[in-house]
């Protein structure tokens, strides 16, 4: 920090001239230079913030004329050496200087005036080298930080490293997309609200240093430090190269995932990969980017089904971008809040909130129905699934079951969704664990020997023998219950369930031989259903 007047009157240099100060104005001004001169009229070598180092001999003859000369141009005050001088000053002197505006001190002993300009200029050019030092850093930084297009949390870092400050970037509806590694959940909580009282936007602000983000006329976005900060200067400085790198990563990746998704998606990743475990930081920074709290979240994956990725991969990415949004779009026109992110090709991750946990069932299959409607709007993509994970009190533990719903999905996949809105994993259990395997040669080699003798039976009889057994499977053996389903006597039933028996060489009362025989039938459904798509 620039030297001000009194701090140059504390140096050891002008205290041994045992000072007395006539006049304290201009006293905690900082000074640009210190001059010294025993010239009547200084008006000419003076640019304006000087302290004056004089005998007095000018200011003993015409005290007014002299001061008002140094007040005009620009001076912030005289140090009046006595000691060693027959000379003395007017007693009206320090009257005058504190009209005029200037501080004026006496000293009584001799002193070296070259010891205090020494002191002085050396640390005024010391704190100049060290302003130069660091700006030659920060421009240094930045520009190394947006040749290797660091993201946009790296560069958050990088400032707040700087600094030794929080950094905050927000985009225009004060969703904080980007926050420095380690700021505490405090400077987040409500941030939207405080966000849109600090500085520029009026009322009552808060202390905050403010940057925005973007040309002028199309700003997106804003840095802020959320406290007041030890070095304003200092700070604004660094958010405003810290912008220029943020604008430069933005034209750069426009064409990529939205601002505010690269956000979501960065802190899933952060609490996947552990970087952050902290309840209170994940629920802070969750918050801040419009997820809202809630009794319970929901880890959720939609996926859907399309052809195979093209040889375009610019057009594969932007047809996945296109997926994201129609997922998260769909969610917010729901009145639900939710993080999202993209897992892999044509499959969307988010924790969800719902917007009223007295309905949930209601509230999924209604999202549900959405979902398959709104993505099947992107181009390629034919059929989706709405996949759930356990419900979780905790974001960190709702991220955690994302594994699952992808699982989940993917089985859902495999399977015919029909008129089902969602999966969750008792939906889908060992028929969705076989669709997931059908191709697998073993599996279909298996289902072919447990049922050849009814799958290849050219018998006429209606309902066919795979029929019946199918539904005797189904009813757990229940022969009652399956005569009154198919609609058959007892006797012909009994009769039926022999031939098959004979047929397929088991005992279709055995536990084992059910189980066995109920697998394979589930996997020769899940062929069928397939070759049906």
């Amino acid at each position: 920090m620039p030297m001000t007047v009194g701090e140059v009157i504390a140096l050891p240099a002008v205290q041994r001239g045992a000072p007395e100060v006539l006049s304290a104005q201009r006293w905690d001004e900082p000074i640009r230079w210190v001059h010294s001169s025993d010239l009547a009229d200084l008006s000419s070598l003076l640019q304006g913030g000087e302290l004056v180092l004089t005998t007095g001999a000018a200011l003993a003859r015409a005290p007014r004329t002299y001061l008002r000369g140094l007040a005009d141009a620009g001076a912030l005050g005289v140090v009046v050496e006595v000691g060693t001088q027959v000379v003395e000053l007017p007693p009206g002197a320090g009257g005058i200087a504190d009209e005029l505006g200037l501080a004026l001190v006496v000293l009584h002993r001799a002193v070296r005036f070259v010891d205090i300009t020494e002191a002085v200029h050396r640390r005024i050019v010391a704190e100049q080298y060290e302003e130069v030092a660091f700006d030659r850093r920060v421009h240094e930084t930045f520009t190394d930080l947006s040749m290797k297009r660091a993201s946009l949390t790296g560069i958050v870092d990088a400032a707040a490293r700087m600094l030794d400050e929080p950094v905050v970037l927000e985009d225009l509806s004060h969703q904080a997309v980007a926050v420095s590694t380690g700021i505490a959940a405090d400077l987040l909580e409500d941030w939207e609200r405080r966000s849109r009282r600090s500085p520029g936007r009026g009322g009552n602000a808060e202390p905050w240093t403010v940057t925005g983000v973007g040309p002028r006329s199309q700003q997106w976005g804003r840095l802020v430090v959320p406290r007041a900060p030890a070095d304003v200067q200092r700070t604004t400085m660094v958010l405003e190269r810290a912008a220029a790198a943020l604008a430069m990563h933005r034209m750069i990746e426009q064409d990529r995932t939205g601002l505010q998704q690269q956000a979501q998606s960065g802190l899933i990743d952060d609490v996947l990969r552990g970087r952050i475990t902290e309840e209170r930081d994940v629920a802070a920074r969750a918050q801040a980017l419009g997820l809202r709290r809630c009794a319970q979240y929901f880890p959720a994956v939609v996926r859907a089904t399309r052809p195979p990725l093209s040889a375009d991969p610019v057009a594969d990415h932007r047809r996945n971008v296109a997926f994201l949004d129609a997922v998260a779009h769909t969610v917010t026109a729901a009145g639900h809040s939710g993080l999202f992110s993209r897992r892999a090709d044509a499959e969307v991750g988010m924790i969800l909130a719902l917007k009223d946990s007295r309905s949930v069932e209601r509230a999924l299959a209604a999202l549900g129905d959405r979902l398959r409607d709104e993505v099947c709007r992107v181009d390629g993509v034919t059929t989706s699934v709405l996949a759930l994970g356990p419900p979780a009190e905790q974001i960190t533990d709702a991220v955690a079951g994302l594994s699952e719903a992808a699982h989940i999905a993917e089985v859902a996949s495999a399977l015919r969704p029909g008129e089902r809105s969602f999966f969750r994993a008792s939906d889908v259990r060992l028929r969705g664990l076989l669709s997931l395997l059908r191709d697998d040669e073993r599996v279909q080699r298996f289902a072919e020997t447990e049922l050849r003798a009814v799958l290849f039976d050219e018998s006429t009889a209606v309902p066919s023998n795979l029929a019946v057994l199918r539904e005797y499977l189904r009813l757990a053996g229940n022969k009652a219950a399956l005569a009154q389903r198919l609609h058959m006597s007892r006797p012909a039933l009994y009769k039926r369930l022999a031939a098959i028996r004979d047929a397929l060489g088991v005992d279709l009362d055995d536990g084992e031989s059910m189980t066995s025989l109920h697998v394979a039938l589930m996997i020769v459904d899940a062929a069928a259903g397939e070759r049906s798509r």
